[in-house]
């Protein structure tokens, strides 16, 4: 686990050294390939989302590419998500072993309806969630949005309340409005700020030739985190061994990708069709890699997560409306699939 760390640690401190359109130096790796012990294990995982190059899902299909999981004796099937939700209520019954999700959704789902999720291991040690808006526009901090139209998707999300908040921004002089989802907008002038998924909409405003300022909740020390590998209460309690496996060989996957990542992005590639713009999943890889390394991993491994980090999240969107059912934290994510992955 501290080997795979201090590869993707190299690797971001490398490409944080060069323009965001740049690749980053490739990092030459030597994992090594620890077989497992056992008879054969087979499981199904699901990503939450669409297949792209979010970093869960390329630790998946590199170590499928790779024999990751073969060196585990584990066969893993993957299965799309139907959307709309149902990979979590699917793992929440079992038969879906681990998918993904937003922490922050995932902990909300924990509280209510009460779903008896857990996480794994924490990929985005920051939130997926910033703002942008044109450079031309001139405005530097969130307290530059006063007299000005913010966009949202959905609902006010909490990490926008947070950070408006901690900017020092008075709230009462912006104007919200629900934009959906079309960045557009924001190049037409129908909005201000535009509420963009930071690994992705960032890159297509700037296919487009537009200049933007970006603002992350993190840099204004809004508590806020990205995607976990999710598994349920039943299958922790019952099959670690299977989770073990598979965070032995997503892991892997990750650092490999992290070493090689033009060849990881062909694998994206495979599972995603070749409609996909491999720039935009190469940004989307770039991005989700930096985020992924934080104070914790960097003294405990890839994937690593505390009580604070979930605690802190948690009173965020308690403080913001977005957290009303009771939920333990200590029961919501575990490290000891990770400590059984070293």
């Amino acid at each position: 686990m501290k080997k795979f760390t201090l590869l993707l640690l190299v690797f971001v401190l490398l490409s944080g050294c060069q323009a965001a359109t740049a690749p980053p130096t490739p990092v030459s790796t030597n994992l090594p390939a620890v077989a497992a012990t056992g008879a054969p294990l087979s499981m199904v995982f699901m990503p939450g989302y669409k297949p792209q190059a979010n970093l869960p899902f390329v630790g998946v299909y590199v170590a499928l590419e790779k024999g990751f999981f073969a060196e585990q004796n584990l066969t893993v099937t993957l299965q799309p998500s139907p959307g709309q939700g149902q990979h979590l209520q699917l793992t929440a019954a079992g038969k879906v072993q681990v998918t993904t999700q937003d922490a922050a959704v995932m902990l909300q789902r924990r509280a209510e309806p009460g779903l008896p999720l857990v996480s794994i291991a924490l990929l985005g040690q920051r939130g997926q969630q910033a703002f942008a808006a044109l450079t031309k526009s001139a405005m530097k901090t969130p307290k530059d949005w006063e007299g000005k139209t913010v966009g949202y998707k959905g609902t006010p999300p909490p990490e926008l309340l947070a950070l408006i908040n901690a900017s020092g921004a008075d709230k009462s002089k912006i104007s919200l409005i629900n934009v959906g989802f079309d960045p557009r907008l924001l190049v037409q002038g129908k909005v201000d700020v535009y509420p963009v998924f930071n690994s992705n909409e960032p890159w297509l405003l700037r296919s487009w030739g537009e200049e933007i300022v970006v603002w992350e909740p993190g840099d204004y020390g809004v508590s806020t985190l990205g995607l976990v590998y999710v598994t349920s209460d039943e299958t922790l309690q019952k099959n670690p061994e299977v989770l073990a496996r598979f965070l032995r060989g997503a892991l892997k996957g990750i650092a490999y990708a992290a070493g090689h990542p033009d060849e990881a992005i062909q694998f994206v590639l495979k599972y995603a069709g070749p409609e996909t713009n491999a720039d935009n999943m190469r940004f989307m890889l770039d991005k989700e890699l930096k985020d992924a390394v934080g104070e914790a991993t960097q003294a405990n491994g890839i994937g690593w997560q505390t009580a604070g980090q979930w605690q802190k999240m948690a009173d965020m969107l308690r403080q913001n409306g977005a957290l009303t059912g009771t939920v333990d934290i200590n029961q919501a994510f575990t490290t000891k699939i990770l400590d059984m992955a070293k």
